[in-house]
Formats: structure tokens, C-alpha cells, sequence
């Protein structure tokens, strides 16, 4: 994913760098509840400033300057897209075990979806989406230890990791529903030491039908011949 060559003002925290943070009065948490610090990075200051202002109204937070980062619970990213800057900078704070990463974006593609997860992001938002109340949800799931993803998102997710799985368990690309039931009943026979002659009678099939399926089946999967094709089910769970 290519960066453009043209970026806005590097990704800062919640405070910029040399302007001195903004005097503000902050909101006072329940009586015993203790306050999740959140610093927020963004490329755009106009997007930084915008969660800024909303974060800053919740008691149950509190904004940490990049001069503090390291103490903070949470690290909110906020971008347009995850581009190379972006996953660099998530990159980074995966190294720092005692924060975990959010991240509100602009436009996801589901291209984008394995590198996020790959950097640790433990939550993502869409700035569509990204009002106050959600805001608040999202950084909150985030200190618990848990997880949050929008549920397209985690829809392509599922299926992304059914993907790798599938490809794990077999490199040519082939699934669990390769066998049919009359392969997969005659491949069990064969496990049990049945020769041609008795899965015919068993399975009411004539003797060359017998020889035609499992011939059919090796062929498929490109295996050597019947003892092969029944090791192969069996490790892949289809009998």
C-alpha cells in the first residue's frame, strides 16, 4: 500500500509538540473509578483536535500528551486510510507492551485487514461512525482487554482466517467439502480393511463403481492410490 508523496503534519499525540497543551477543565469520574488514559495520534490536526474535544468531555477518561505516551492504557490512531505511515506508527506502539492500539479510519479496505491485525490493533471504528458514545465503548472495550470490529469487518475477518485455514490444511487449495458422501463412505470401507468386492456389497454398488469412485478420488487429489487417499482423509478429518 503505497503512501502519498504529499502527507500532512506528522502523526502527533494529543498534544502537539511546542504549543503547550490547551488549559481545560476536565470532568471528575465516579466516586472509585479510575480513569483509562487514551493518547490520540493523527495525521490530520483537524481530525485530532475534532476527538480531542470529544474525549475530553468523558469523565471516564483521561488525555495524555505524547511526552506521557508510555503511560497511557490505550493509543487511539485516527487516519484517512492504513497506509505505509500508518502501519509504521502502529508498528511502533505494538513494541510498547503495557498500551494496546485503536484504530477510527476513514476508508477501509479489506486488503488493509490482516496488516491491522498483524500490528496488534485490537479495535477498529470507522469515522463514520466515530461519535462520542462509540468513541467512549471503543477505547473502554479496549482497556478490558477486548475486542471490537464492525461486523463487516469481522465477517471478512472469519473468513479470511477459514481462508488460511483451508490453506494450512491443504496447499493445493481444496476444502472440507471435497469428498462427496458416497466417497467418503467408500474411503472409510477401505480404512476398515474392506477390499472392492465387499464395499460393492456393502454399499449396494456394482464392483467397477467401486473402483471408478476411488479411482476418481485419488485422481482428484492428486494421490498415489487408495492407502494414500485414505491417510489424507483421515489427517484432514473428511472420514
Amino acid at each position: 500500500m503505497s503512501c502519498s508523496a504529499e502527507k500532512g503534519p506528522p502523526m502527533t499525540a494529543d498534544t502537539p509538540r511546542g504549543t503547550g497543551p490547551a488549559p481545560t477543565v476536565r470532568p471528575v469520574p465516579a466516586e472509585g473509578a479510575e480513569r483509562v488514559t487514551v493518547t490520540v495520534y493523527a495525521q490530520d490536526l483537524v481530525l485530532r483536535i475534532g476527538v480531542v474535544q470529544q474525549l475530553r468531555q468523558r469523565p471516564e477518561l483521561e488525555l495524555v500528551p505524547d511526552d506521557g505516551a508510555d503511560r497511557a492504557r490505550v493509543s487511539l490512531v485516527v487516519a484517512d486510510t492504513v497506509d505505509d505511515e500508518v502501519v509504521a506508527l502502529l508498528r511502533r506502539l505494538q513494541r510498547n507492551p503495557g498500551t494496546r492500539t485503536g484504530l477510527v479510519v476513514g476508508a477501509f479496505e479489506s486488503a488493509a485487514l490482516q496488516r491491522v491485525i498483524e500490528c496488534g490493533v485490537a479495535a477498529v471504528l470507522r469515522r463514520a461512525d466515530a461519535d462520542q458514545d462509540r468513541l467512549l465503548h471503543l477505547l473502554l472495550a479496549i482497556a478490558k482487554g477486548e475486542g471490537v470490529l464492525p461486523g463487516d469487518l469481522l465477517g471478512k475477518l472469519l473468513k479470511h482466517v477459514g481462508s488460511l485455514q483451508r490453506s494450512e490444511l491443504d496447499p493445493r487449495g481444496l476444502t472440507l467439502s471435497t469428498l462427496t458422501a458416497r466417497e467418503a463412505d467408500m474411503l472409510r470401507l477401505v480404512s476398515e480393511g474392506f477390499d472392492t468386492a465387499e464395499i460393492a456389497r456393502k454399499t449396494s454398488y456394482s464392483e467397477r463403481t467401486v473402483k471408478n469412485v476411488l479411482h476418481e478420488v485419488t485422481t482428484r487429489l492428486q494421490l498415489r492410490n487408495r492407502a494414500h487417499a485414505v491417510g489424507y482423509a483421515l489427517r484432514n478429518g473428511l472420514i
